[in-house]
């Protein structure tokens, strides 16, 4: 399977409790969505998880994964990162985008010329910040992900066009 037929939806905090339950922090819009989704998989696909919510605990929720027993198991999974398939998550409107498919667009400016690629997308509280790594700059450049500074995004064409505040690439 194709790595970007799989979204990142939650990943394992750790052991909770002794008998096999995982710390869960779901990345899902509606937390409780992230049971709806299973199976989960690893990053490289290796291992699948049906999932069980328990209850919501600090920080996520308590859950019973499939194939783990016991709190040994639970802890060797401490920062696997769960993936679901694409086709089980649900449509998007047209001004939505999963965070995968942002990463690696190409930013334009409203020019045309090329400033650099999406590295990661960022959220600290206030909004989403697309990375931009590029030739030329001294740094990764923060954008703020709004429709009035990032007014294009073509996932087809693989390109973002910015119109991003006068000195933010210099």
């Amino acid at each position: 399977m194709n790595p970007s037929d799989r979204i990142c939806v939650g990943a394992i905090a750790g052991a909770f409790g002794v008998r096999g339950e995982v710390r869960l922090k779901s990345f899902c819009a509606a937390p409780e969505a992230i049971a709806d989704y299973g199976p989960l998989y690893s990053e490289d696909g290796a291992r699948s998880f049906d999932v069980a919510l328990l209850r919501a605990v600090k920080g996520g929720f308590a859950a019973r994964l499939s194939g783990v027993s016991d709190k040994e198991a639970a802890d060797a999974l401490r920062g696997i990162r769960l993936y679901a398939d694409r086709a089980r998550l649900p449509a998007l409107p047209d001004d939505e985008f999963y965070h995968a498919d942002l990463i690696g667009l190409a930013v334009h400016d409203t020019g045309g010329a090329l400033l650099g690629h999406v590295r990661a997308v960022l959220n600290h509280g206030a909004g989403d910040l697309l990375e931009v790594h590029g030739i030329g700059l001294k740094g990764p450049v923060l954008v703020p992900f709004t429709r009035e500074i990032v007014p294009t995004v073509d996932l087809k064409a693989g390109r973002i066009v910015a119109d991003p505040p006068e000195g933010l690439f210099e």
